[in-house]
C-alpha cells in the first residue's frame, strides 16, 4: 500500500468510525444491552485509532521508502477489518464465537505497530 492509498484509506476509515460511533450512540442505545454497546464502542475506538495509524504510516511513507511500511499498513488495515469487524458483528448479532476472532485482529495491530517502529528505527 503506497502513501496515497494509506492516507485515503485512513481518512475513509476514520470517517466511518465517526459515523458508526454516532450511530451507536444514538441509534443503538435502546437496542443493545449496555455490555454489547460497550463492545460496539470498543470496535469504534480501535477503528478510529488505527485509521489514524494508517494516516501516520502514509505520511511517513512520503519521506521514508522502507519496504516495511506498506506491510505495516496492510497489517493495520487487516487489524481494523478483523478486530473491529468481529466486535461490530458480535455486538449486533450476539454470536459469542465471533469474540474468538478478535485477538487475530489485535495481533495484526501489534505486528503493524512493530513494523512501523522497526522501519523508523532502521531509517537514516
Amino acid at each position: 500500500m503506497n502513501a496515497k492509498q494509506c492516507i485515503s484509506l485512513g481518512a475513509i476509515l476514520a470517517f466511518f468510525a465517526v459515523a458508526l460511533g454516532a450511530f451507536g450512540a444514538h441509534g443503538l442505545k435502546n437496542t443493545l444491552t449496555p455490555g454489547m454497546l460497550a463492545v460496539y464502542h470498543t470496535a469504534v475506538d480501535y477503528q478510529l485509532w488505527h485509521a489514524i495509524g494508517l494516516l501516520i504510516i502514509g505520511l511517513i511513507q512520503q519521506q521514508n521508502t522502507s519496504r516495511l511500511l506498506p506491510k505495516a499498513a496492510w497489517f493495520m488495515f487487516a487489524g481494523i477489518l478483523i478486530f473491529s469487524g468481529s466486535l461490530y458483528a458480535l455486538s449486533l448479532s450476539g454470536l459469542k464465537f465471533l469474540g474468538a476472532i478478535t485477538p487475530i485482529g489485535g495481533t495484526a495491530f501489534l505486528i503493524a505497530w512493530s513494523l512501523l517502529a522497526y522501519a523508523s528505527f532502521k531509517s537514516n
